[in-house]
């Protein structure tokens, strides 16, 4: 008797399949215009206020919302269908931003409109987001999420950079109001796509009995997240990071003028954002390749010393041209641990509380750990110096890998991706 293997079916590139593009496609195009309009709102905001307490509040709209509507949002997206909700949200915020330029020509547009807007569209890119988590798993499958997430990544970062890079342009032609309206268009067209996606994965229902009440719903989600070892632990890993990624955005322009030389009026620092953009970009290819051979655990383990080690680099650079290249290469090792971590999580959680789960570690760590960052690294340049304000991004990554590794040698082993 002679045995036969059994032919591995082909599996088509992500790029080649029709769902995953026009949903890719949805995001490149809402991500560029909010690219641009990231910029476009709080110079809206200065020109009609003159307060940069109303300017730090709008950019502080970006987070604020994960911390205020983070668990309904995943209940909402657990609840309805995904695909439904996604495309309402890109309508709404489609709407919100059009009516500053519509106010505008009316003459009725006021700084308070303006500011409203930003926290609107923020938290309806939040239940987006938590339609998303659910979304892409039962699009592409659990098993190729590592390079769809990639995928989607990659291209945030790509017309991010695009975006910011335009945006000073597009305002001075357009003003900062029809800039708005760009972003507004960029909705409608997310919301196209969406619907081009076909065949779309319809909601899972966690059971055939009634359906709980929304506080035990909410519940449900928070039990799961708590209950499972090594996702509770790649919570707490993610968290810091994005406090070190709050740290070093919110203090790069400091950085660059005293301890780089390079100054305000210096074109070169945005050299310094694109470097780190760059190495987002880089992990974004990277990932796949490195999950290939690692599981999610253990690659932690490998890349979190890694980018404590080139933050170290960084802020001991005196030299502009070292800086560029370890924050590059800081960057690609910071974008491999949110990925990796964003795409476990998606692997082990059940599709029924996808939403639930992953708007709560996104909570955790966009809407607490980064301005927690921003603020504690500023607090510390004030009283240290903007080296010991930029070494907090260091400590905080060094003591996430100190928890893997600890956790590691203590015998966790990672649960089955089903569990």
């Amino acid at each position: 008797m002679t045995d036969t293997a059994l032919p591995v079916p082909h599996v088509p590139p992500l790029r080649r399949s029709p769902g995953f593009r026009n949903f890719w496609l949805s995001r490149a195009v809402s991500g560029l215009g909010s690219a641009v309009t990231t910029v476009a709102l709080p110079v809206l905001v200065f020109q009609q206020s003159g307060s940069p307490f109303l300017v730090s509040l709008v950019a502080a709209a970006g987070t604020l919302p994960y911390l205020v509507f983070g668990l309904i949002a995943g209940a909402v997206a657990d609840r309805v269908d995904r695909r439904t909700l996604m495309i309402v949200t890109d309508c709404l915020s489609a709407l919100c931003l059009g009516s500053v330029p519509l106010a505008q020509a009316l003459g009725a547009l006021t700084v308070g409109h303006v500011v409203a807007v930003a926290f609107l569209s923020s938290t309806l890119s939040l239940f987006f987001d938590a339609g998303g988590y659910g979304f892409v798993p039962a699009l592409v499958g659990k098993d190729r999420l590592p390079d769809a997430n990639s995928a989607l990544y990659g291209a945030e970062t790509v017309v991010r950079i695009i975006g910011n890079g335009v945006a000073g342009v597009l305002i001075a032609l357009l003003h900062p109001v029809g800039t708005l309206t760009l972003d507004a268009l960029s909705f409608a067209g997310s919301a196209l796509f969406l619907r081009a996606v076909a065949n779309s994965p319809a909601r899972t229902a966690s059971s055939s009995g009634p359906r709980p009440g929304f506080r035990e719903s909410v519940g449900e989600g928070l039990r799961f997240l708590a209950g499972h070892p090594t996702l509770r632990v790649m919570t707490v890993v993610g968290t810091l990071q994005s406090f070190s990624g709050g740290a070093i955005v919110g203090q790069l322009v400091v950085f660059a003028d005293r301890a780089l030389g390079i100054h305000g009026t210096d074109g070169r620092i945005g050299l310094l954002y694109m470097a780190w953009s760059a190495g987002g970009i880089g992990g974004s290819l990277l990932l796949p390749r490195l999950r290939r051979r690692y599981d999610a655990f253990p690659l932690l383990l490998l890349v979190l010393p890694a980018g404590a080690l080139l933050g170290l680099v960084v802020v001991c650079s005196t030299d502009r041209r070292i800086a560029l290249v370890a924050l590059a290469a800081w960057g690609t090792a910071y974008l491999v641990v949110l990925v990796n971590t964003m795409t476990y999580s998606q692997e082990v959680t059940p599709a029924e509380l996808q939403g639930r789960v992953n708007t709560t570690r996104r909570m955790l760590s966009s809407g607490l750990g980064v301005p927690l960052g921003a603020l504690v690294a500023s607090a510390v340049t004030v009283s240290a110096g903007i080296r010991a304000g930029m070494a907090t991004a260091v400590v905080s990554i060094t003591l996430a890998a100190i928890v893997v590794w600890v956790v590691r040698l203590r015998g966790l082993r990672e649960p089955a991706a089903g569990a």
